[in-house]
């Protein structure tokens, strides 16, 4: 079956910034439970759409301080630099078939319930959360804001 024409300008290379996508197909960010846990599964899975031709290929939200955890759910982290191993496999796999990796970093502010860093979650203001279980965040102030 012939592509219609109409369509033609999806499978044409597109700049972005200092990069240049080998198509317009691009594979937002989205959570699949892999996360920091389970790297190798996650490099193959974002491995496998880029094989399939999407041209850019994104990770799930990635947390990018303690503050922001989001534990039990599991996403990406990239705390400090042992975190940047896990995200690099998936960067190589997404790679190795001619696509770019993208990233969504994220903060998840007042939301955050900090399971597992049991840091108390920031926010602008002081306010109560019921996420997982009630929490208190913890108003930033300028020393928070670098």
């Amino acid at each position: 079956m012939k592509r219609d024409p109409r369509f033609d300008i999806l499978f044409e290379p597109v700049k972005i910034g200092p990069v240049t996508s080998k198509n317009r197909f691009f594979q937002v960010p989205h959570c699949n439970g892999m996360g920091y846990l389970r790297p190798k599964s996650l490099a193959a899975m974002r491995g496998i759409k880029a094989e399939g031709g999407w041209g850019v290929v994104c990770t799930e939200e990635v947390y990018i301080h303690s503050s922001s955890d989001c534990d039990p759910l599991v996403e990406g982290r990239l705390w400090d630099d042992d975190d940047i191993p896990a995200l690099a496999k998936m960067t190589e796999a997404v790679h190795e078939h001619g696509s770019l990796a993208g990233i969504e970093l994220q903060h998840g502010g007042y939301c955050s319930t900090n399971h597992y860093s049991r840091i108390p979650p920031i926010s602008p203001s002081p306010i109560s959360v019921e996420s997982y279980a009630p929490i208190q965040a913890r108003a930033m102030d300028k020393s928070d804001i670098r």
